[in-house]
């Protein structure tokens, strides 16, 4: 008997699959619901992967561009600066959401402004005995261990064998060296004045919470710093979804998110919880310009007791005066009336200054055209906190180009999430790292020392780096010999780990100067461009 093949009418999948004799109209009809059904998800698979493969036919004709760097070093800011010179409609739709955010810096600073001075009971007593990093220096090696950049044989050895430059914060007051008799807390005619200020701005500070969660929807991080907020890539449109509480159960496709995005204009119906806060803002006005300007606030911030750019908890610790969040909080603080007016929309300068850190990484396109040809270039803003860094690498592979930003006015600044590491050290590590990932051996890499607004600001007011970094040691303490310092170092790093003999481009930037960036911007495009051509073999 011949053997059944596997074309033959004696197949037993054929046979298998055949209905039974007994089947009804009922379950006829149904089969072949179930069987078009079927049908209809394998097309719709197949269409799905075809697609993918055209979609990933013409993104092998696209830039892709990383910005990479520690937290809080400019990277979202200069993420703004592309959007703005590529996509700047995209800015103006987000306008409102980022009238959330700017609200948030102002509450969350007013209140960490009140918690640090609660702390030290409203005064400034200035026969308060305070260690700062200045009067460390001089306590020895037994003390305090203090290594600069320069103290190791170079900085890539320094960094690969985890030394840092240590700083331990101290802040010993003179009742606790002495004895709680010699204890007082004066309750002087300034410190009722700020106990008044704190009554009234209570129930201003009391939206810090809901700002925030609006904000990040209720995410909290951990392992990436000390509970600050962050948000995701689409948080404008969310902001605004949440608002009018139209958020889904089911998390929405990144093509719905970005469709999100993009329906986003100015003609949005406001949100109540906004509202509240701006009429909040708005009867608190005259004290919020008093809480700012109150001699109090400035002695602390000038003794460095007061620091802005750790938000999220309460430090009573003398080290380090704040870089970029005082220049928010003073840009926002110093103009409430402007932004506490019941119109205020913010400007673009406003969105430049206004702070929020990334979670993850959030990806912005943009059409750039170059001598006539328009090519796609997708930015990747990623988060920089130490327990986020992980998520950079499966951006590796196919990258074409790196900006990294490093900001050189935080050489009296310590990281968050440990404050035994100066962020300087850390910025140059994680450059070691990058130049040195195989993956990125051909990436064209530009780095920016951004932030030099703030350096050149802290130098002005007489902080010396060769007491934060001792390798520095008796060089002149001007911005030129610091700026060129740092920029040697890095440059060193990059020729340790520079096996194809890779050309690194070097700007000195502050990132929320529109102006000279947009000029940068220029030539890092112009210079990406042509080593995207030449890899590809095009010149």
């Amino acid at each position: 008997m011949r053997t059944p093949s596997l074309y033959s009418q004696d197949d037993p999948i054929t046979a298998a699959m055949k209905p039974p004799s007994t089947e009804t109209e009922a379950e006829r009809s149904a089969r072949l619901y179930a069987e078009a059904e079927a049908k209809r998800i394998s097309e719709q698979i197949d269409e799905d992967l075809r697609e993918e493969r055209e979609r990933l036919k013409r993104r092998k004709g696209d830039v892709k561009l990383l910005l990479l760097g520690q937290a809080e070093s400019g990277k979202s800011t200069l993420q703004k600066q592309f959007q703005l010179m590529y996509r700047p409609n995209s800015l103006d739709q987000e306008r409102h959401s980022w009238k959330t955010v700017i609200y948030f810096n102002v509450v969350h600073s007013i209140r960490h402004i009140l918690l640090t001075l609660e702390s030290w009971d409203d005064v400034l007593d200035d026969e308060t005995e305070t260690i700062t990093m200045d009067d460390a220096q001089s306590l020895g090696p037994t003390k305090l261990k203090g290594n600069g950049i320069a103290d190791q044989p170079s900085p890539s050895t320094s960094l690969m064998d985890g030394s840092v430059i240590h700083g331990s914060p101290l802040s010993v007051a003179h009742s606790e060296a002495t004895g709680s008799a010699n204890h007082s807390t004066p309750k002087d005619s300034g410190a009722l004045q700020i106990a008044n200020l704190r009554r009234r701005l209570s129930p201003l500070v009391a939206t810090d919470t809901q700002l925030a969660d609006r904000l990040s929807g209720g995410i909290t991080v951990s392992g990436s710093g000390k509970g600050a907020v962050y948000v995701r890539s689409g948080w404008q449109a969310r902001t605004i979804e949440n608002a009018l509480g139209k958020i889904k159960q089911k998390r929405p496709s990144s093509a719905a998110e970005k469709k999100a995005r993009e329906s986003i204009s100015q003609e949005v119906p406001p949100d109540p919880m906004v509202q509240e806060v701006g009429r909040l803002l708005e009867a608190c006005e005259e004290d919020i310009h008093e809480l700012w300007s109150h001699p109090t606030v400035k002695g602390m911030m000038a003794k460095r007791r007061l620091k802005l750019d750790e938000w999220s908890e309460l430090y009573v610790m003398t080290f380090v005066l704040p870089s970029s969040a005082i220049d928010s909080a003073d840009s926002f603080l110093r103009h409430i009336s402007r932004v506490a007016a019941p119109d205020y929309v913010p400007t673009t300068d406003d969105i430049l200054h206004a702070r929020i850190q990334t979670m993850g990484v959030a990806e912005h396109v943009f059409d750039v055209n170059i001598h006539g040809k328009s090519v796609t270039w997708h930015l990747y803003d990623v988060g920089g906190a130490r327990g986020q860094r992980h998520s950079w690498v499966p951006y590796f592979d196919d990258a074409n180009a790196i900006i990294f930003v490093a900001p050189v006015s935080a050489f009296d600044q310590y990281l968050e999430e440990d404050p035994r590491t100066n962020r300087i050290d850390d910025s140059l590590q994680l450059f070691t790292q990058i130049c040195s990932n195989a993956l990125l051996k051909s990436v064209h890499l530009v780095l920016f020392l951004n932030k030099t607004d703030l350096l050149r600001a802290k130098l002005d007011r007489g902080l010396k780096v060769r007491k934060y970094i001792t390798s520095f040691g008796d060089r002149s303490n001007d911005y030129e010999t610091v700026v060129q310092y740092f920029r040697a170092h890095f440059l060193q790093v990059h020729r340790r780990n520079n096996e194809n003999r890779r050309v690194l481009y070097t700007h000195f930037t502050s990132v929320v100067d529109t102006k000279a960036t947009q000029r940068i911007i220029g030539n890092v495009r112009d210079s990406i461009f042509r080593g995207y051509l030449q890899s590809a073999a095009l010149v």
